[in-house]
């Protein structure tokens, strides 16, 4: 068993073992977890000291066999590897790459996924921030795609904020994850580069606004 395998084995008893005593409220503004959504494959943006808040959302709220399930945008390194094996526990997909490797193609393995009925999460400031820095990759895929960027926020009652570059923040133990589900945002096509910045900005603010610190 690699290190990788042993550590995602670890995060994946010790997040379920959280939340088995956490709280998890939703606000659905978008309704894309209603049995009836009407909500197309879309691409969930968060950022990347909130991945545990989100995947406890998903587990306990994601409407299986209504959506084509999730497929998580992680990094080719050490790192993505982990996340990419705990999200295999979580019953999520993983597509390995970042805006300096592998970015083309898992842009193009995206774009298939969300063709054949996936949502795809991405953390706009990962893998290595810096934090709360939007990074492109959610605006152009929307923009090629048509899919909508649903923006996700968390907040909690009680936590510890680890000494990363990200703060990662892991919800104590009988605390509540307060989870807000937004409109989706609809970029459109053949953006020049200024409007694409604007979006990109917009969206950055956006997400900065909710987060707090």
């Amino acid at each position: 068993m690699t290190r990788e395998s042993t550590l995602a084995d670890l995060g994946n008893v010790l997040l379920r073992s959280i939340l088995m005593t956490v709280k998890v409220k939703v606000v659905d503004k978008a309704g894309a977890l209603k049995p009836d959504t009407s909500v197309p494959p879309a691409i969930a943006c968060f950022w990347h000291n909130r991945i545990l808040a989100i995947s406890a959302m998903f587990l306990r709220e994601y409407p299986k066999g209504v959506r084509g399930g999730v497929t998580v945008l992680t990094s080719p390194s050490k790192d993505g590897e982990i996340l990419s094996r705990l999200m295999a526990h979580l019953g999520m997909g993983s597509v390995r790459g970042s805006s300096s490797k592998r970015g083309a193609r898992a842009m193009r393995e995206m774009i298939t996924l969300l063709e054949g009925g996936q949502d795809i999460a991405i953390t706009p400031d990962g893998p290595r921030g810096p934090r709360y820095t939007l990074g492109p990759g959610a605006i152009a895929l929307a923009s090629e795609t048509g899919a909508p960027i649903i923006p996700f926020h968390a907040k909690y009652t009680s936590c510890v904020r680890m000494k990363t570059w990200d703060g990662f923040i892991v919800p104590l133990p009988f605390s509540e994850i307060h989870v807000t589900v937004d409109e989706p945002w609809y970029i459109p096509t053949g953006l020049n580069p200024a409007e694409f910045e604007q979006f990109r900005t917009n969206l950055e603010a956006h997400l900065k606004a909710n987060a707090v610190d």
